[in-house]
């Protein structure tokens, strides 16, 4: 099994994500720029979670 992390401008979690799935329940992942539009070679696709107004302590 082959997992994508996307990562993209805001994202966050991404290297924690990548540790889990390495390191933790050994799975074979990586990390993906969004811009990548060939997926085909994945078994799975993961979209960590982001900021959409900035990681500020406020409401956007």
């Amino acid at each position: 099994m082959k997992i994508a992390i996307i990562q993209f401008g805001g994202s966050n979690c991404d290297m924690d994500v990548l540790h889990i799935f390495k390191d933790i329940l050994n799975v074979n992942a990586e990390l993906v720029w969004y811009k990548n539009k060939d997926l085909s070679g994945y078994d799975g696709v993961v979209l960590p979670g982001g900021f959409s107004y900035g990681d500020y302590l406020r409401s956007g």
